[in-house]
């Protein structure tokens, strides 16, 4: 009996010893002072500051347009989804080409598709006055240097949009018997044109008529 009463005081003290042990260590750590964001040399780091929203660059302004009529354009690409800059201008040099190839040598007929009434009017007029007198042009468009946006606008349903030309332009005039009478073949000469083309945005029909020359 005396012997199980000392086993148990023996555990009992051993058990206390542990307590004090685990209690001790944890009242040291309690006690350690907590830093504050006053406290000099203990202050934890600030946060760091999130990195500024990089804002996407402007996006570049299409070739061929100038911002004075960059709105002109973006209204007529508002009231016709299918419209495209690049294609337009691309189309407006093919139809360049094409309506003085066909002025030079008097194609009615493809002037009167690429120009409304009043420009076709005027091409045949000039055609008429250079047959009467016996007259034919032999006439090269060498290259189209440049073609830029002139002017852009929206009225009502029609969209109307000028485009500056400069190319270089051998041209040669001959009599009834083929004499050259003006120009040479051999120097070209740089011309400056602003022709504008217009539609209706809401038309089936894709193409632009040209309805109005001037030089540029």
């Amino acid at each position: 009996m005396i012997y199980e009463i000392v086993i148990l005081a023996m555990i009992a003290a051993f058990l206390g010893m542990r307590l004090y042990s685990v209690l001790g260590r944890r009242a040291e750590h309690e006690e350690e002072p907590i830093p504050t964001r006053f406290d000099k040399g203990k202050q934890t780091p600030p946060p760091t500051a999130a990195p500024a929203r990089r804002q996407n660059p402007p996006l570049p302004r299409p070739a061929g347009v100038v911002p004075a009529v960059e709105r002109g354009v973006q209204e007529i690409a508002a009231a016709d989804r299918y419209f495209d800059l690049t294609a337009f201008l691309e189309g407006a040099k093919g139809a360049y080409a094409m309506v003085l190839e066909a002025f030079w040598t008097g194609d009615r007929e493809t002037l009167k598709e690429l120009c409304d009434d009043d420009v076709y009017a005027g091409f045949d007029a000039a055609i008429a006055a250079r047959e009467e007198a016996g007259e034919t042009l032999d006439n090269r468009l060498i290259r189209i240097e440049d073609a830029t946006i002139h002017s852009a606008s929206l009225d009502g349903r029609r969209a109307r949009i000028a485009v500056k030309f400069i190319s270089d332009v051998a041209a040669v005039t001959r009599d009834s018997e083929g004499n050259v009478i003006a120009g040479s073949l051999d120097d070209a000469i740089e011309s400056r044109d602003v022709w504008t083309f217009s539609r209706m945005v809401d038309s089936p029909d894709p193409d632009w008529l040209l309805d109005e020359t001037d030089e540029g």
